[in-house]
């Protein structure tokens, strides 16, 4: 049996770093959503004058 192995052609290679950057701003964007909250609950407990 003869295995044949594709070459990645320029575009398909494009391609693919384009979706893993889309890949990448997608989960920095959740994790700057994240960071945002916990600041604003840390801040909310530390303001807090019980």
């Amino acid at each position: 049996m003869e295995t044949k192995r594709e070459m990645m052609s320029p575009e398909r290679s494009k391609q693919k770093k384009r979706s893993i950057s889309r890949r990448w701003g997608k989960y920095m964007k959740e994790q700057k959503g994240r960071i945002y909250i916990i600041r604003r609950c840390v801040v909310m407990l530390l303001c807090s004058h019980d």
